[in-house]
C-alpha cells in the first residue's frame, strides 16, 4: 500500500530544498576546490585578523559555505553572487573558539536546480595575534607623480582605515619613508621633501620637524631605522640617480651615485657619519639593527666611478658590533657575498628574537621595487645559513616587516598585476620558515582589482599613531630645528 503522505512530505522537502539557499543533504560531489578571490585556501591566519571575505569564481546561481571548526562550530552563509562576507562578530567568535585548531570550508554550487558540494580547504588558526595596526604609504604606482600620497593607518582587526599624514596638508610635497621603533609608534618619524622639508619626530602628542643636513652630511638622510633605545636613528645619506629606459623592459632603474651611513643621537641632537672601515671606497645603505642594539646590519657595494654600468653594482650584507656608550662601531664583517653569485642584497630586517634576518635578493642595485626577479630570502643568524622563503612569486618582493612577537612576516607584493604593490602576511615560525601568505583582507573581496594605488612599505605596530591635520600643518610651517655636527 501506498504512503501517500509520506511520498507527499518527501517531494515537499525536495521542492523546498530546490527553491532554498541551503543545498539538499547529500548533495552531489566534484573533485575540484574552487577558484578564490583572494585565494586564501591553506593558509595561516592570526586570531585576530580581520574576516576574510572571498569571491567564488564560479559560474553557479546560488552559492553556500560551511565553515567548521575542530571544536564543532560553525558559520554558514548564502550568497547569489558568489560573494562570501562573514559578520564580524560570527568571525571573532569563530575564531576565537577554534585558534590553534583549524577551520573546514565546504562550498555548495547550485546549477540547473542541483546543488553540488566541492572539495573542502582548511585555514589553520594561529594563537599567536598579529599586531593590531598596519601602516603604508598610499600612491600611485608610477614614477612621474606625487599629488596624491597619504600614510595610512589599517586596523588588522576590522576594515577601519584613517589618515596619519596627507600631503594635501603639505602643500602636495613627497611624503616618504615612516618609521617606528620595533612597532612602537612612540617613536615614530617621516620624511617630507619640498617647501617642507625635513625629518618629522612624534613627541608626545606634537611633531618636531628637524633638518638632518649638515656640511658633513650634504645629501640629507633617507632609510630610517631606530636603535631599540630610541636613542638614536641610524640611516644612509644617498645621492640618487634615475636612469629612464625605452627599450629595456625595466623601464625605469634607481641607483646611488654614493652613499653612507649616518647616526642621528636625538637627545644631544647631533648627526655623524658611521664609520665602517675603508672610507670612500664603498657605498652603504639600509641600515638595520639586531634587537639588542649591539650589532648594526647594512647593505655595501664598491663605490662607483664616473663611468660605469649600472648593472654591474651589486650590493653584499655586512655587519659591525656597536657601542651605545661610546657611539662606535667595529670593524665591518661581510655576511653574504651576493655580488659573487651575480646578485645583489637590499632591505636587511632581524626578527624581534635576533635569530633571522630576512633580506630582498635582486640581480643588480639597491632599488628592488622594480625589478620582478626580487624575492624574499633569509639567514639564520646562529649558523648563517641563507635560504629563499616560500612566499615568494614570479613579480616583485620587497619591503618586509616583522610583528611584535616574530609570528608573521608582512612584505609588499606586485603578484596581482605585476604593477601595484599589495601586502602580504605570512605566519614564520620559530625556525624562520614562513607558510602561504595571505594578502591584507579586504570587506570588499573584489576591492584589489578595482583599487589602482599601491602599498608602500607596510609596517606593523602595536597602537594608534594620532595628530590632527593642524599640528601636521603647524609642524609643516615651522622652523626646523637644525641638527649639529658631531662634537669632538
Amino acid at each position: 500500500m501506498i504512503n501517500y503522505r509520506l511520498t507527499y512530505l518527501t517531494a515537499l522537502l525536495i521542492f523546498l530544498y530546490a527553491c532554498s539557499d541551503h543545498p539538499v543533504p547529500g548533495s552531489g560531489k566534484t573533485q575540484h576546490t574552487p577558484l578564490l578571490e583572494p585565494d586564501y585556501t591553506g593558509v595561516t591566519i592570526p586570531v585576530n585578523i580581520a574576516p576574510m571575505n572571498f569571491k567564488i569564481q564560479e559560474k553557479a546561481e546560488k552559492y553556500f559555505v560551511e565553515v567548521n571548526g575542530t571544536d564543532g562550530s560553525s558559520v554558514n552563509i548564502s550568497s547569489k553572487s558568489g560573494t562570501i562576507a562573514f559578520p564580524v562578530k560570527k568571525w571573532q567568535r569563530l575564531l576565537r573558539q577554534n585558534q590553534n585548531q583549524e577551520l573546514t570550508y565546504t562550498i555548495y554550487l547550485k546549477n540547473n536546480g542541483e546543488w553540488q558540494k566541492t572539495e573542502p580547504f582548511t585555514q589553520k588558526i594561529s594563537g599567536d595575534p598579529v599586531d593590531p595596526y598596519l601602516y603604508y604609504r598610499l600612491l600611485h604606482p608610477g614614477y612621474i607623480s606625487w599629488t596624491e600620497i597619504s600614510i595610512k593607518q589599517r586596523n588588522l582587526e576590522s576594515f577601519r582605515e584613517k589618515t596619519v599624514v596627507e600631503n594635501n596638508v603639505l602643500s602636495q610635497n613627497c611624503v616618504n619613508c615612516h618609521s617606528f621603533n620595533r612597532e612602537n609608534p612612540d617613536n615614530f618619524l617621516f620624511h617630507v621633501r619640498g617647501s617642507h622639508g625635513g625629518t618629522y619626530f612624534m613627541e608626545g602628542d606634537q611633531l618636531k620637524k628637524v633638518n638632518l643636513k649638515t656640511e658633513d652630511i650634504e645629501n640629507g638622510a633617507t632609510y630610517p631605522r631606530w636603535h631599540p633605545s630610541g636613542k638614536f636613528v641610524a640611516f644612509s645619506s644617498n645621492k640618487v640617480v634615475q636612469q629612464f629606459h625605452s627599450a629595456d623592459m625595466k623601464k625605469i632603474e634607481v641607483s646611488d651615485l654614493n652613499s653612507k651611513l649616518v647616526l642621528y643621537d636625538i637627545e644631544k641632537n647631533e648627526i655623524f657619519e658611521i664609520e665602517v672601515g675603508n672610507h670612500g671606497q664603498f657605498m652603504d645603505t639600509y641600515p638595520e639593527w639586531s634587537p639588542c642594539g649591539t650589532q648594526l646590519f647594512f647593505c655595501r657595494a664598491a663605490q662607483i666611478g664616473e663611468v660605469y654600468d649600472y648593472q654591474d653594482i651589486r650590493y653584499d650584507l655586512y655587519r659591525a658590533s656597536f657601542d651605545p656608550a661610546t657611539r662606535t662601531f667595529g670593524e665591518p664583517e661581510r655576511m653574504v657575498d651576493a655580488g659573487a653569485m651575480q646578485k645583489s642584497i637590499s632591505f636587511p630586517r632581524v626578527s624581534p628574537d635576533g635569530n633571522t634576518l630576512v633580506f630582498t635578493l635582486h640581480d643588480f642595485g639597491c632599488f628592488p621595487i622594480w625589478h620582478e626577479e626580487a624575492d624574499l630570502h633569509a639567514i639564520d643568524l646562529q649558523n648563517l645559513r641563507a635560504f629563499e622563503l616560500p612566499v615568494n612569486s614570479d613579480k616583485t618582493e620587497s619591503y618586509h616587516s616583522w610583528s611584535s612577537n616574530g609570528r608573521w612576516l608582512l612584505f609588499s607584493s606586485k603578484r596581482g598585476d605585476g604593477l601595484s604593490a599589495r601586502p602580504y602576511i605570512a605566519w614564520s615560525g620559530p625556525d624562520g620558515q614562513t607558510g602561504k601568505p595571505f594578502v591584507l583582507p579586504q570587506k570588499d573581496p573584489e576591492f584589489y582589482r578595482k583599487f589602482l594605488k599601491t602599498y608602500n612599505i607596510p609596517e606593523f605596530a602595536t597602537t594608534e599613531v594620532s595628530f590632527t591635520p593642524s599640528k601636521l600643518r603647524k609642524a609643516a610651517e615651522s622652523d626646523a630645528l637644525q641638527a649639529n655636527r658631531k662634537s669632538r
